[in-house]
Order: C-alpha cells, then sequence, then structure tokens
C-alpha cells in the first residue's frame, strides 16, 4: 500500500509540474483534477473547479465541449481539436487539446483533457512569415531594378546621341538600340507574368519529355558532366502540354547545369540525375489524389544557400550572379496550372527538385486533414 501511495503522489507531482494544461474529468463531465498549468492557461484556481461540470471552465466560443467529451467516453476513442476557441475571462485563447478516454475494468470510465496554447506560437509563425515575405519582397524589388535598370540606360543612353546628331546624320544605329533595349523590358515583363498562351493539352509520356530535356543539357554540357536516368516504366501518361512540361522540367535542369559548370563539388564528378516514380494515395495541399507522377532531378552540386531556400521559388531571387531568378518561378508556375507542386531539399552535395503532377483529374478532399 505504501508502494502504491507512492506511485500515485509520484504521479501527481508530475503531473503538476507540467507545462501542459491537463484536466480530469469524470462520466458525469465533472472536473475531478486540474493541474497548475491548467489554471494558468483558464485563469481560474482549481479550487473553484474541481467537483464542478467541465463546461463551466472548458467554455468553447464555438460549440459546446460537452458534446466531444460524451463522444470520446462512448467510443473509447481519443479525440483532437486543432485551433479551438476557448472564453477565458473577456478574451479569447486558440488552443489545440485532445481528449483521451481512461478506461480501468470494474471502473467507470472517465478522460484525461490536455490543452496546449497556441496563441504565442501562431504569432511567432506570423511574424516569421511576414520577415520571411519582406525579405523576399525586398529581394524581388532588387532585382527587378537590376534587370530593368540596364535597358533603361540604353535607351537613356541612345535617346542623348540621338538628342545631339547633327541635323542630316544616320541615326539609324541610336533607334535601334531604343528597340531593342525596348524589347528586352517588353521581354522581362512577359517572363514575369509567365505562360500566356493557352496549353494544348493532350496525352503526354513524361518520359519522351526528360529524355528531350537531358539531350538538351548534354549539348549543352559538351562533355562536361555526366547525366543518368532513373525511370519506372510502368508510369501512365499524363494530360498536359508537352512543350510546358518540357519548359519546366528543362528551367530546373538548366539551373542544376549552371551550377555544377560554375562551382562544381570537388569531391566528385558533376552529375544530374533523372529519375520518375509513382506516388499512390498522395497529398497535395489540401486535396488527395489516387496516383501522383513524381519526378526527380537530382544534382551533386554545391546546394543552395540556406537563406535563399525560402525564396527560391520568387521571381527575381537567384543565388547566380547573372541569374534572373525567373525560371523556377516560371516551372512553378507551368505545374501548378496541373494542380501540382515544385518542392526542393538541399545541401551541399546534393540538391533535388520534385515535381508532383497528378495523373487524375478527379480530385477529392483529404478526409485526414479534417480528421479530429
Amino acid at each position: 500500500m505504501a508502494l502504491i501511495m507512492s506511485d500515485a503522489s509520484l504521479a501527481q507531482r508530475l503531473l503538476d509540474n507540467l507545462h501542459t494544461a491537463v484536466l480530469h474529468v469524470d462520466e458525469h463531465l465533472v472536473v475531478r483534477y486540474m493541474n497548475p498549468a491548467a489554471e494558468a492557461l483558464l485563469a481560474i484556481s482549481r479550487s473553484r473547479v474541481i467537483g464542478f461540470a467541465a463546461s463551466d471552465c472548458l467554455i468553447e466560443v464555438d460549440s459546446p465541449i460537452d458534446q466531444t467529451l460524451r463522444h470520446a467516453l462512448d467510443s473509447l476513442h481519443p479525440i483532437t481539436r486543432r485551433g479551438t476557441k476557448l472564453r477565458v475571462g473577456l478574451q479569447d485563447v486558440i488552443v489545440d487539446y485532445t481528449v483521451s478516454p481512461l478506461a480501468t475494468p470494474g471502473e467507470p470510465p472517465s478522460v484525461l483533457i490536455e490543452l496546449q496554447a497556441m496563441d504565442r506560437l501562431m504569432r511567432i509563425s506570423r511574424e516569421e512569415a511576414q520577415i520571411a515575405n519582406h525579405q523576399a519582397t525586398r529581394a524581388l524589388i532588387r532585382g527587378m531594378a537590376h534587370e530593368i535598370k540596364n535597358p533603361l540606360g540604353g535607351i537613356r543612353g541612345a535617346a542623348q546621341l540621338l538628342e545631339k546628331a547633327p541635323s542630316g546624320t544616320n541615326v539609324g544605329e541610336y533607334t535601334q538600340i531604343i528597340i531593342e533595349e525596348a524589347d528586352r523590358l517588353r521581354n522581362l515583363a512577359d517572363r514575369l507574368l509567365g505562360p500566356h498562351v493557352l496549353p494544348k493539352v493532350q496525352q503526354v509520356n513524361i518520359h519522351e519529355c526528360l529524355e528531350r530535356v537531358r539531350a538538351l543539357l548534354l549539348a549543352e554540357a559538351a562533355g562536361r558532366l555526366q547525366i543518368r536516368t532513373d525511370y519506372d516504366p510502368s508510369l501512365p501518361e499524363l494530360q498536359a502540354d508537352p512543350d510546358q512540361l518540357i519548359q519546366a522540367l528543362l528551367n530546373i535542369g538548366g539551373n542544376a547545369l549552371q551550377a555544377l559548370l560554375e562551382n562544381p563539388n570537388p569531391c566528385e564528378p558533376p552529375v544530374i540525375t533523372l529519375r520518375t516514380r509513382p506516388l499512390r494515395q498522395f497529398t497535395i495541399g489540401a486535396l488527395r489524389h489516387r496516383l501522383v507522377l513524381r519526378v526527380d532531378i537530382i544534382d551533386n552540386g554545391p546546394g543552395i544557400p540556406l537563406t535563399l531556400m525560402e525564396s527560391i521559388f520568387y521571381p527575381m531571387v537567384s543565388g547566380r550572379a547573372n541569374g534572373t531568378g525567373l525560371g523556377l518561378s516560371i516551372a512553378q508556375d507551368i505545374v501548378h496550372q496541373y494542380h501540382g507542386l515544385i518542392e526542393c531539399e538541399s545541401r551541399t552535395g546534393l540538391t533535388q527538385f520534385s515535381l508532383l503532377l497528378p495523373f487524375d483529374t478527379e480530385r477529392e478532399s483529404n478526409p485526414e486533414l479534417r480528421r479530429d
């Protein structure tokens, strides 16, 4: 008996010192225990809660918490709620909470409620996102200013020479400079807007697109690197525009090629690997697809700087001195047209871009994202 009492005392001490708010509720939905973390979160003394209904201190803004507690007791399955608003005093707090049934033979069931305050974490996440967006926006503005400044300088210089040219002088050279630099600005605007031609959707064999990209990269590399292939021949055909897919693949492959040639990995010979695999019951965003194509473009180059990883798909963001930063942005835009996504992971010696393209046009909401 002394040992049992000691174990019970230790268990209570552990619960009392947890940073997670914990409440114990019996089969009548009456609070039997509350730890200090719960007192702090709910701004109420345990003496005013223990022996009273759980709904008196856990006031859920959107729906009564009694329904969740009763469902957990009846089903004997844990239930988790995310982003729930609780009324605490005169304000609302956002919490994640889990209700876990406790079933002991010979005793009535009860539930353990664990609450985690999310307000501070959400605020930190928002602030970090704002900082990242601000930095990406500044990089975008600097990149655009750099790209626009060069042709504008040429146009201004040609116009000044044109103004000073004596009467009767052949000014065709100056006007041609103005036309060419204006065309450069127009092309920049077109590339920023992305593909502006309607896609010609048809049955596409992704391996034919990859082989086209492979041939183009090998021609540009002129024997300075190796391209390996690892294809799954069982993959079905896609419904897509082959020219758009080739452009997206070539933009990513071209970046890998430039990274390898400009700053190769001194430990290994430069290699690009093209790989295809199927993914079943895969979720992209909030949608689950029965079958998804994954195309990996892998290189063993120097990797992408950590400071760029969060913004590499923004236009005008580039890790190369002479890069425009439009290739990845355009590739992502093309893949988005087919409800897909491009992911990236990178470290020194391995950079992998994965294009995720659903085969099915009929998509369903992912019930796991809504399950409690």
